[in-house]
């Protein structure tokens, strides 16, 4: 019997002893690590709640952990291997790139919830490539791919587990081992889903078509979906399907912002309280930082997270002016946000290559430079398995009291994006940033609005979701400030692959 080399608290052992037992219902036993053929069990959805630094994600990889020791296939997205009938599936989701990123940095496999409903379509001859690195094929022989290019992708899947960038490391573009994708038409077995509460019922039915089985990972006390009223996914399961995590041990070595975000649990929390209490923790640790105005240099990579688009507007025109960037073109390194894809329906197949590759609606972006084409860019998409493409781009900037955004380049169709400097902290949950800079003004005057959301001020579930966002160290902006960047935008620390992927259309121009 192979169990997690963890220590858990009560409650998660608890929550564990519980998942196990209803796996075992399904046909998967952890603890014997055997397995009966998918079909068993009638499937079951299974919730666990709890507050940042409850231990969710150490619940979920402990899971999949047991699991793929246990015999389980883990699917990752890029490329599924044949399915036996006897073999079990087990795929770990996320609903952003970045929150699968931020699994993946963990050692959890996991990939997006849209990559799981799509499935790549490999090239006949590359996909032998892709059987041998899953360790289902012999070592193939390829014409044009030499013994030395084999052994790169080998070592790069040993590492990531990643069948494109192992591709990719052998010299070959996107293009050529992926012909295109489609709907998945068998079903799965497991899913594991983080950032459960980002869910919205469309995509939970999705899901529940698709897996017999899911085990929902959320925090109730970040914002609902817009349009939810509110409402979470798994406030629709019954009671006796939902185990709650109890913060009963800390984690992270007394984490100030974790004891931050505890604190607006207390009803009687006023801003002006918070703000003090925020004030001495900065004081006393210097995760917390009080500053007095945002600092530039960090908007690069980690957009300051405001309440109002106004604010949002205002600070991303900042930001352009203080580096000098010119209104008809993008400078490499600028940060953007995935609006969606502006294609017709006769382009379906082209819609879901953009989406299967990350450019998804909210996906985090940095502009590289053009492309070869009028129209198209260059772009590197945060959290992405194979991050670098290039695209048809339609980019637009949304300035101060104008209703049109100005739009310094597009093509006539393809992947739309909004300036990323600022975000609004609904747009960012599910995602995790080193640094993160809070832009208190506009949460203080969503306290003065009085609003309630779900039985709690809305301030205080922004002022959640917002600090919970940074991984290392919170800056809380008291003024309405920008400082001048200590250097220009650039592009060195993005990692560049052997190749970008190319995402061309029909025609010139057309994603």
């Amino acid at each position: 019997m192979t169990m997690p080399s963890v220590t858990f608290s009560h409650d998660q052992a608890d929550a564990f002893d519980r998942i196990v037992a209803a796996l075992r219902e399904e046909g998967v036993d952890l603890e014997d690590e055997t397995l009966r053929p998918p079909g068993s069990g009638k499937g079951q959805v299974l919730a666990v709640t709890g507050k940042a630094g409850s231990g969710k994600t150490l619940l979920l990889s402990a899971i999949s952990s047991a699991a793929e020791a246990a015999g389980v296939t883990l699917i990752s997205g890029d490329y599924e291997p044949k399915k036996a009938k006897t073999s079990r599936t087990l795929a770990i989701l996320a609903p952003t790139n970045k929150a699968a990123s931020v699994l993946r940095l963990r050692g959890v496999p996991a990939t997006t919830i849209h990559r799981i409903l799509y499935t790549p379509v490999y090239d006949p001859e590359y996909e032998r490539v892709a059987e041998w690195l899953a360790g289902e094929g012999d070592r193939p022989q390829i014409e044009g791919l030499t013994d030395a290019a084999l052994d790169r992708a080998k070592l790069s899947y040993d590492v990531n587990k990643s069948v494109p960038a192992a591709l990719a490391a052998a010299g070959l573009r996107g293009s050529d081992f992926i012909t295109g994708w489609k709907r998945r038409d068998d079903p799965l077995d497991m899913g594991l889903i983080d950032e459960a509460s980002m869910l919205d019922d469309k995509q939970f039915d999705d899901l529940r078509e698709i897996f017999p089985t899911l085990l929902l990972f959320g925090d109730p006390a970040q914002l609902a979906p817009v349009g939810q009223s509110g409402r979470m996914v798994f406030e629709r399961l019954p009671e006796a399907r939902v185990m709650h995590l109890d913060r009963v041990h800390r984690q992270d070595a007394d984490n100030p912002i974790l004891d931050l975000a505890h604190a607006l649990a207390d009803p009687d929390l006023s801003f002006d309280d918070f703000e003090r209490m925020v004030e001495d923790k900065a004081a006393q640790d210097d995760r917390v930082v009080c500053a007095q105005r945002v600092e530039v240099d960090l908007m690069a990579r980690s957009p300051v997270l405001v309440w109002r688009n106004a604010t949002r507007i205002r600070l991303i025109n900042a930001f352009r002016t203080v580096h000098g960037a010119p209104e008809d073109a993008l400078l490499p390194g600028e940060p953007l946000i995935c609006d969606g894809i502006e294609l017709p329906l006769k382009h379906r197949k082209k819609r879901l290559d953009l989406e299967a590759r990350g450019l998804i609606k909210g996906a985090q972006v940095v502009y590289l430079g053009p492309g070869s084409k009028p129209g198209f860019s260059r772009l590197h998409v945060m959290g992405a398995e194979s991050p670098q493409v290039s695209a048809a781009s339609i980019v637009k900037i949304e300035k101060p009291e104008e209703e049109e955004p100005f739009i310094p380049f597009a093509a006539r169709m393809g992947a739309t994006f909004l300036h990323g400097a600022a975000v609004t902290i609904h747009k960012a949950q599910g995602s995790q940033w080193s640094d993160v800079q809070v832009f208190a003004p506009d949460l203080w005057a969503a306290a003065r609005v009085g609003r309630v959301e779900a039985g709690q001020p809305l301030w205080k579930r922004l002022t959640y979701v917002a600090i919970t966002r940074a991984e290392t160290r919170l800056h809380w902006v008291l003024r309405n400030r920008l400082a001048r960047p200590t250097q220009p935008l650039g592009v060195e620390d993005l990692r560049v692959p052997a190749a970008p992927l190319e995402l061309t259309g029909p025609d010139e121009g057309m994603a």
